[in-house]
């Protein structure tokens, strides 16, 4: 339920008098799902900025809530887990009313914590209510193997139970963890696996039966919360593994998984990758695909680990790269605006090399050489999808002649197109794939070096650092790649 600062109640006598008196004793899982069937109302999407997953993963989430299921996402890295699980506190109330001066943020109409409790019968109506904004109803931890039970639950605390007089094992005695502060709310764990076996069982313990044994003392903790995970199945006999307790107890396991079309890859790349850069800027649809293809390239090279996977981060640090190298050679050469090349690629190997987990053959051949090898073959199937109907057969003849064409590699564009116009046919099928008309010279450019590149790549052509595109070598193999300037 949402409403203004000045309308909500702020003690409790105006809160029993308001509409919140409906909601009285109302769980969080209740609460996401008449939230959540309202979002299904309206016809919007879920999860705003989750792109790929509509007809797979959102889905089954939507269910996993829907029946008020804890759940866990299982996905390799960079596949948006942390992402949804944050998305999740949109489907909370804008605000929350709680008891002030309590430590919990128990539910004022119904409280369940034994200091909640005492605090309304002492006060009654005027016990002072505070609103939680949804945002602080989020409570995340990102497990590693030093997380103990005092860090998620809590610890006795002797010198609290002096001081209220109560024995250590009554719950007003405990200092609290992160999941009892995430009451009413979302308590979400990453990595889940890297907990150790006893902290997953204390937290199986306070899920399913809201008690728990602190330095040998039961503690009751009647906690309402939404507890989701996160995991990385390729980390469980590495790293750890889920206790079979806790994972029975889990209602849902979603399976995420990388974008199915480059379409829907390019889209989550553009929109995470920081390509607004408060300059003119132009990014050709050829470029970013070739970005973008990249990384559907490594998932499917056998010398690339398929077990550990490519994360989506690959593809949009490599477009941040390759943005970058176009403004610099843009600023270097004193140009107006930055127009990104295919030979950008070129520059964000480094964005490539460290992401890719190299299976034994790949570690032979070294992740330079794979990445270069990615990379060309990334941008001859990007050639194929552009520039498969565009009549490049002059350009293959000129150089079958045993023609050769070295080109500037600053930003000189009037140089380069001077260059480009000996190559019979070149200029006119740059301007075919940019669909006619007079195409700014910089963006015509690109467009030439796109099919030069491109017919590298399909190896019609060749490209060798002494003396640049060249006829093809009729045994590609027999170079290894050592006169490219991939090298």
């Amino acid at each position: 339920m949402d409403a203004t600062d000045a309308s909500r109640p702020t003690t409790l006598g105006a809160l029993r008098a308001s509409p919140w008196a409906e909601h009285a004793g109302r769980s969080v899982r209740d609460e996401v799902r008449a939230n959540l069937r309202a979002r299904l109302a309206d016809g919007g999407p879920v999860f705003p900025g989750i792109v790929g997953y509509d007809r797979t993963v959102v889905p089954a989430i939507v269910n996993a809530l829907l029946a008020k299921h804890d759940l866990i996402l299982l996905g390799t890295r960079g596949q948006a887990k942390t992402r949804i699980l944050r998305a999740l506190a949109g489907l909370l109330d804008d605000a929350q009313p709680v008891l002030a001066d309590a430590e919990l943020p128990d539910d004022p109409l119904a409280p369940t914590t034994r200091e909640g409790r005492d605090l309304v019968e002492a006060q009654g109506d005027d016990a002072r209510i505070a609103w939680r904004p949804r945002d602080a109803r989020y409570v995340e931890k990102l497990a590693t193997p030093d997380v103990t039970v005092a860090d998620l639950i809590g610890d006795v605390d002797p010198i609290k139970a002096s001081r209220l007089g109560t024995k250590l094992g009554d719950e007003r005695a405990v200092h609290y963890g992160l999941l009892p502060r995430a009451h009413r709310g979302i308590f979400a764990v990453n990595e889940l696996p890297d907990l150790a076996g006893k902290v997953q069982v204390a937290l199986f313990n306070v899920m399913q039966e809201g008690d728990v044994q602190i330095r040998g003392y039961p503690v009751r903790l009647p906690l309402d919360v939404l507890t989701v995970f996160s995991a990385n199945p390729e980390d469980y006999t590495a790293r750890g593994r889920i206790v079979t307790p806790l994972k029975d107890r889990i209602g849902s396991e979603v399976r995420t998984h990388d974008p199915e079309t480059v379409d829907a890859g390019l889209r989550i790349t553009l929109q995470e990758a920081w390509t607004a850069r408060g300059g003119d800027l132009e990014l050709p649809a050829w470029v970013a695909e070739a970005v973008e293809r990249t990384a559907f390239v490594a998932r499917d090279d056998a010398r690339v680990d398929d077990h550990a996977g490519v994360s989506q981060r690959l593809p949009i640090t490599l477009l941040e790269t390759v943005v970058s190298n176009a403004e610099r050679r843009a600023w270097a050469s004193g140009a107006d605006r930055a127009v990104a090349r295919v030979s950008d690629l070129a520059a964000g190997l480094a964005a490539v090399t460290g992401k890719l987990e190299l299976a034994y053959e790949g570690e032979v051949r070294g992740a330079e050489a794979v990445a270069r090898d990615v990379v060309r073959d990334a941008i001859g199937a990007t050639f194929d999808a552009h520039a498969g109907d565009v009549d490049v057969g002059a350009v293959v003849d000129f150089f079958e002649g045993d023609e050769v064409l070295r080109l500037p590699d600053d930003g000189d564009v009037a140089a380069r197109l001077a260059a480009m116009a000996a190559v019979p046919g070149l200029l006119d099928a740059a301007d075919a794939l940019l669909g006619g008309g007079d195409a700014d010279p910089a963006l015509r450019d690109a467009a030439a070096e796109f099919l030069l590149e491109g017919l590298v790549a399909k190896k019609r052509i060749g490209r060798s650092e002494e003396r640049g595109y060249e006829k093809a070598d009729p045994d590609p193999r027999a170079a290894a790649f050592a006169r490219t300037r991939w090298n």
